[in-house]
Parts: structure tokens; sequence; C-alpha cells
């Protein structure tokens, strides 16, 4: 009986375990169902989105518009001692009273529609704008100056967000502002540290002032908001990470070492990719079908903010050094009809872009909820401008050390005066993710009100200043008042920069470069190996087939013009 039992209980946990196993191996064959990769709207909510996106749309345009009209009329009446910037942010400041005003009548609500999303600022906005400020750089001495301007835009920007950032952190521990961590403050810190001088860079073009000063403030401007940036990232970094159980110093090197990683990984990609947009449009000649060539140029214009994106580092840096390279080498592989249209197709983006977040920032006083604190307001831009001077006054006197080109005192404060602030300080408040909803609104209402305070007071200031301490060009000096041109836009649009044109054969560039004597540095070996081995050197027949095909485009033109149905022999004349 006790052996006919044993088999039966063996067969049974023979099926017990066959059965388990079967489960097992049925749950671990099954496969998981796949989870979208994007939320798919449909029906009527997708109707919906699709209409709010296109009055989204709509109002952006009718806004920008509107300030289009605006630039035109300063033009037109020859306002030109106001900076554009300024008429935009004061336009945009009324067109945010006249919206409040309709909605508190109820006659229309365009809440949704006038809310500046920071998603739509660093995706479409921003990237045109430091690319074409990357693309520019060649109208001075901007290489002349790297160390000068990398210093200033690195380390001045780390000292100023550590300035401010610490300085409100202690404050709100004494109780005398509103408190905030570490992180928090450090975050404000370093998204109040990008300077934007629109204004500042206008005033010194008018006035001519040394070329060195208006290097040495344009060319730190734009490398400091990418690094602004970036230290605002590596402050988000630690606010999303547990850092409670880590001690201060390891802290700090978590800090830095994302900073590091962000910093030249990201810089190291926007070069990659410019070179390799150079050895690109060097071997392969797109030369003879313009088209083309632009469209090359467009897609390696975006490509890297793509993907350094896509790979978890900073989109605005690489697009930045992509923008430099791309300037330095790639230009110089094109036809001079694609030449001219890359030069005018970024300013005129970069406008577009730059105007829209102008007019939004004004708008942005009455279309978003603040919370107000005079103490903190006031702490605020005492810490800005403190940490403005501790970056710029230390910083000269060291490289004055190293300079031929000293910078002088006068050039100092003009430098620490123009440190606007602007678009990005705006557009990081509110991408910023805080809780509670009041701190973020506290940070939001402070960045506006700085923003305007520097753009408004010190930026219509400057010219004054600079006419007080005589640092203006002698020439400019003897001019009148009624001739000097704050307009960016009638300037752009009056010239075509011949300098950034290749005219250049293989031995006149030769002659111009390679054998000169004064060479030293970075620029001797760009001008013996990285130049040769990155750009085209025109032949005759190819300087030649250039300017026959810039002949035939304008004497086209020239025929469209003249058969138009305004065209009569006095608008020839004044062509001619």
């Amino acid at each position: 009986m006790a052996e006919e039992e044993f088999p039966n209980t063996t067969h049974e946990g023979f099926n017990v375990t066959l059965h388990t196993t079967l489960v097992v191996t049925t749950k671990l064959v099954l496969p998981t169902p796949a989870k979208p990769i994007l939320p798919v709207q449909t029906g009527e909510q997708a109707q919906q989105e699709e209409q709010s996106s296109g009055m989204t749309i709509f109002f952006s345009l009718l806004v920008l518009a509107i300030c289009i009209i605006l630039v035109h009329l300063l033009i037109r009446y020859r306002l030109h001692f106001l900076p554009e910037s300024v008429a935009v942010v004061s336009l945009g400041i009324l067109m945010g009273a006249v919206i409040k005003i309709i909605e508190f009548k109820k006659l229309a609500n365009w809440k949704e529609e006038e809310m500046f999303r920071p998603n739509m600022f660093f995706l479409l906005l921003l990237p045109p704008i430091i690319f074409e400020s990357g693309y520019s750089l060649h109208k001075g001495n901007f290489f002349q100056n790297i160390g000068s301007i990398t210093l200033f835009a690195v380390f001045g920007t780390a000292i100023s967000a550590f300035v401010v950032g610490g300085g409100i952190y202690f404050l709100g521990q004494a109780d005398v502002i509103s408190k905030l961590n570490m992180t928090d403050s450090f975050a404000f810190g370093s998204l109040i540290s990008a300077v934007d001088p629109v204004a500042t860079i206008a005033i010194f073009n008018a006035l001519h002032v040394d070329p060195v000063l208006n290097m040495l403030v344009f060319g730190e401007s734009i490398l400091n908001d990418a690094v602004s940036i970036v230290l605002t990232n590596t402050a988000e970094g630690l606010t999303r990470k547990n850092v409670s159980d880590v001690s201060g110093w390891q802290t700090f090197l978590q800090a830095l070492g994302y900073f590091l990683k962000m910093f030249f990984g990201s810089a190291a990609l926007g070069t990659l990719t410019g070179l390799i947009s150079a050895l690109v449009l060097k071997h392969i000649d797109l030369r003879k079908t313009p088209s083309l060539e632009f469209g090359m140029m467009i897609i390696f214009a975006y490509l890297p903010y793509g993907l350094a994106e896509g790979i978890s580092l900073s989109g605005i840096m690489a697009i930045l050094f992509s923008g430099i390279v791309m300037s330095h080498y790639t230009h110089h592989n094109l036809s001079p009809v694609t030449q001219i249209l890359m030069q005018q197709t970024l300013r005129t983006v970069a406008f577009l872009c730059e105007t829209c977040v102008f007019a939004f920032l004004g708008l942005s006083i009455f279309s978003f909820p603040h919370k107000f604190e005079i103490s903190f307001v006031i702490w605020c831009i005492v810490l800005v401008l403190f940490g403005r001077a501790v970056n710029i006054f230390p910083l000269s006197y060291l490289l004055n050390f190293f300079r031929d080109h000293k910078i002088t005192p006068k050039m100092m404060f003009i430098m620490w005066f123009s440190g606007l602030r602007g678009a990005i300080p705006y557009a990081l408040s509110l991408h910023l993710d805080l809780e509670p909803m009041e701190k973020r609104q506290l940070i939001g209402t402070t960045t506006i009100i700085i923003v305007l305070f520097t753009i408004l007071l010190l930026g219509g200031s400057t010219m004054p200043l600079i006419r007080l301490m005589d640092i203006e060009d002698a020439k400019a000096r003897r001019r009148s008042k009624k001739d000097v041109n704050l307009s960016k836009t009638e300037k752009m649009g009056n010239t075509i920069e011949s300098e950034h044109l290749s005219e250049l054969t293989e031995e006149e560039y030769e002659a111009h470069y390679i054998k000169r004597q004064d060479l030293k540095g970075f620029l001797w070996l760009d001008a013996k190996y990285l130049n040769p081995f990155f750009t085209r050197r025109l032949t005759q027949e190819d300087l030649h087939h250039g300017r026959i095909q810039m002949k035939t485009l304008t004497n086209k033109w020239y025929e469209e013009v003249r058969q138009g149905p305004s065209g009569s022999e006095d608008d020839e004349q004044e062509l001619l």
C-alpha cells in the first residue's frame, strides 16, 4: 500500500513541479505590453489641443507683427536714440495692460495664449539666437581675446553665481529675506548671472568705442549665456537628487563634475560638428546649387542642439561652439550667394526670436501670478551688482599682467555697468521646478523686476555715461547727437559684411597669413595648419565664377524691380 502511494505521490509532485515550471516559463515568455513613446490624443481632445496651439501661434505672430511695425516707425521717424529692445519691452508692457483690461471687462480671454512657454523658448527661440551670435563672432578680434573672454565668461559667471546664490542663502538664514535652500539659491544665482547687453552693444557700435572693449563685452555675453544655462542645469540636477545624506564637499565635487561634463562635452560636440560640416562642404562641392548648399548649412546649424539634448548635454553650449567653428571654417567653403543668404537669414530669424522674447517679457508683468517682496528684490539687485563687480574688477587686474592691450579702469567700469539682464534669466526662471508655488512665483517676479531694472535704467543711461567718461572714439565725439543710431535692424539691413565673404585665392591667403611674422599661439596654428585643412582655397576660376554668379543675380533682381508695376525712371535713377 505504501509502495502504491509512493509512485502516486511522486507523480503528483512531478505534475506540480511541471505545472509550476510551465507557469514560470509562460510568465517569462509573455512580452510586456509596450508603452507609447508619446501620449497620443485623439478625437475631441486632439481637436481642442490643435485649436489651442493654433491660437497660440496666431497670438505670437500678431505680437511679432506689431513689434515689427514699431521698429519700422522707430527707423522711419529716426528715433535712433531709443534701443529697439527697450522699445519692444515697453510695447509688451502696454499690450499686457490692454489685454488685462479686456479680460477684466470679460470681452475675451487670452490667458493661455499670452502665457510664455519655456519649452518654446528653449526649443525654437533660443537656438537661432545663440547660433547667430556665435556665427557673427568673425566681426572682431575674438580669437585674439579668447583667453580674456573665456575667463570672464566661465570663471566670472561662476563667481557671480556663487556671490548672488550665497548671499541669498545666508540672508535667508538670517531672516532678512525669504528663506531658500542652498540648491535653490545657487540656481537663482546662476540664472540671474546671464548677461544680455543688447542695448549696450548697440551704443558701443554707434559711438565706435574701443574695439577691444566692444569684443570683451560682446564675447563674454555670448559665452556667458551658455555657461549660465549649464550652471542652472547643474543646480537643478542637484535639486532632483537626494543630497541630504551627502556632505557639502561631496555635493560640491558632484556639481563640479556635472558642470565640467556638460561644459567640455557640449563644447567638444559642437566643435566636432562644426569641423565635420567644414570637411563635408569642402569635399562635396555644392556651390553650383546654392539651394542645396544652404539647406545643408541649416541642417548642420541645428544638428548639434538636437544631438546634445538627446544625450543629456547642453544643446545651447553645443550650438554656440558649432556656430563659432562654422563661421571660421565652413562659411569660407560656401559660394558667395550662400554666404550672403546665411548672413541675412540668421540675422532675420535671430531678430524675430529676440523680438518675440522681449515682447513676452513685457507681457509677463500682467500674464503671470506674482509674489512681490520688496526686501528680496532690493537685496537681489544689490547682490547682482556686487557679484558683477567681484567678477569684472579682480579678473581685469589679473588679466592685465598678461595682456599687451590693457583693460583700463574706465573700460572695467563700463564692463561692470553693461551687465544687463535679458531673455535668458527670464526664461530660466520659468523653467525652474520649485516647490511650493509661492517660491517659484517669488523668483519669477524678482527676475522680471531685475531684468526690467537693468534694461530700462542701466541700458538707458549707458550712452550719457560713455560720453561723460569720454570713452568714445574721437570721430564719434565730433558727431551731433542726431547722428547717433542705435537701430540694430537698420544697420543689419543696410550692410553686407564683405569681410566675411571668401575672396582670397591660395596665393593671396599665403601672402596675407602664413608668411606673417606677428602671428603666435592659436592664430599661427590656425593659419598654418587648421585653416588650410578645413577650408577650400579659391582658384582664379572659382573667384571669377562667383563674381559672375553674383552679377547675374543682381542684374536679374534689377530687371524684376525695373519691370514692376510701380517702376519709373525716377526710381531707376534712385537705384543707380
